[in-house]
């Protein structure tokens, strides 16, 4: 009979947080109050909205795409992708301007900028579609799936070097390959292709060759330069580069350089090249001097510099050997160049005996 109120007593305290709704004055302020439950939102945040509103946030804010690689920012945290960052620069130094960020128009160099870690490798999480396949690969991944994963990448017949022209997907090739005409060619026709093979190998031993002749010159002398640019007095000024003198083979030397072959404008040319030329300073006799001369990447310098030997015999008369390209291998290492307050390079002379 004891037990009976004990079991009442209970059930009087489990109805009271029922009747706080109705009465706050018998709510007991000692028991915490119950949560919540979640409720499901009707409208679901979608994926691909998400992937968009990404893109349009860890876009570049000069070509407004994605970047592929390093993300520089100003002091404001606008992003930039390294192409637009080094075209702007150079925009600045042919212009004769201080580069400024396309969103706020603070000043933007090199030493004001940084990289945006956290961005680069926030973009290489985000899906991006395979151009063959059309599946969905995080960025930092799809390189190596469409060059050694993806069945549906586009591939070439492994007879392609003796002169078999199929091109087609992946996981055809095997089929095609089995049935190739290329295998029933005679040792003649093999030859052939041979022949067109070989005869690029030889242009490049040829090259290898002629460098190490002329490492055997008993005159070979090498220097690590700067070019500074600097600016002509005329209505449009134009861009320079030039060394100070140095010197090499008993004389003095300077060297200079100009951009896309002295235009008026070369601002508006997306495609942008250096040309440079070796001067003679010092005063010679009616003996000519016979040089050859090759520019390298310096251990001060980031081009990416080919070798290319040039030749020219100088003179009292001639003192100047004409405008030779710098062999860079697209507009971009130009614009780089151009960044930068100085270009760092090599160069090495050897002076023919006679």
């Amino acid at each position: 009979m004891a037990s009976q109120p004990a079991v009442s007593s209970v059930e009087i305290v489990q109805e009271v947080p029922n009747s706080s709704v109705e009465d706050d004055t018998n709510v007991d302020l000692g028991e915490p109050v119950k949560k919540r439950c979640k409720v499901d939102d009707p409208t679901p945040l979608n994926e691909e909205q998400l992937e968009q509103r990404l893109n349009g946030i860890l876009c570049c804010s000069v070509c407004l795409d994605l970047p592929t690689a390093v993300v520089y920012q100003c002091i404001n945290g606008h992003l930039m992708c390294a192409g637009c960052f080094t075209h702007l620069l150079a925009d600045a130094r042919l212009k004769d301007e201080t580069a400024s960020c396309p969103n706020c128009r603070c000043e933007i160099n090199k030493n004001l900028c940084s990289r945006n870690l956290a961005v680069e490798k926030a973009i290489g999480e985000l899906p991006t579609d395979c151009q063959y396949c059309m599946r969905s690969i995080p960025k930092n991944m799809l390189e190596r799936h469409e060059k050694h994963v993806c069945m549906d990448r586009m591939t070439k017949c492994q007879y392609h070097r003796i002169g078999c022209t199929w091109q087609g997907i992946f996981h055809k090739l095997a089929n095609h390959e089995e049935g190739c005409s290329h295998l029933k060619k005679t040792g003649v026709e093999v030859l052939k292709a041979l022949e067109d093979i070989d005869r690029q190998a030889n242009e490049e031993m040829r090259m290898l060759r002629s460098i190490f002749d002329l490492l055997s010159f008993e005159k070979i002398t090498y220097h690590d330069l700067q070019m500074k640019p600097y600016r002509t007095d005329d209505f449009i000024t134009r861009l320079y580069y030039e060394t100070g003198r140095f010197s090499a083979l008993g004389q003095q030397w300077v060297i200079k350089a100009r951009i896309n072959d002295d235009q008026r404008n070369p601002t508006m040319m997306w495609e942008r090249k250096i040309s440079y030329q070796l001067v003679l300073k010092s005063k010679i006799s009616n003996n000519s001097i016979d040089v050859h001369f090759v520019v390298l990447k310096g251990p001060f310098g980031n081009a990416k510099i080919k070798p290319l030997i040039y030749r020219f015999d100088f003179n009292s008369d001639k003192s100047e050997c004409p405008y030779n390209y710098l062999p860079l291998p697209d507009s971009n290492e130009c614009n780089k160049l151009l960044s930068s307050k100085t270009i760092n390079f090599r160069v090495i002379m050897f002076q023919v005996p006679k």
